[in-house]
């Protein structure tokens, strides 16, 4: 079984991330598990300008931005149940799971 559950969630809109980030803490809590987070981990930030438009008015530009929220969640000695219970969780739309698991032989 492996020693260490590493989860990492994406999302656009932060509000969605932070209550599947607390959903996935509860669940895991009640099943037995040690918890490490959510931790926040820098925003990536995407920005565009375009001309609005296409042959006059060079000076007149929109800009466009979307933000990428992160976070990070460690489960210490995940027992079965604490597996299981996280493979029936249901998030909400738009938050991106990126599940890992470490064993002994990987530090810490």
């Amino acid at each position: 079984m492996a020693q260490r559950i590493r989860i990492r969630l994406k999302a656009f809109d932060h509000v969605v991330l932070d209550q599947a980030a607390a959903d996935i803490v509860r669940t895991a809590e009640k099943t037995g598990a040690q918890v490490s987070g959510p931790i926040p981990l820098p925003v990536k930030t995407e920005r565009w300008t375009v001309l609005r438009s296409p042959h006059v008015d060079k000076k007149s530009r929109e800009q466009f931005e979307i933000r990428t929220h992160k976070r990070l969640i460690d489960i210490f000695e995940p027992t079965p149940q604490t597996v299981d219970a996280l493979m029936k969780l249901d998030l909400p739309a738009g938050v991106d799971v990126e599940i890992k698991a470490f064993g002994k032989e990987h530090g810490k």
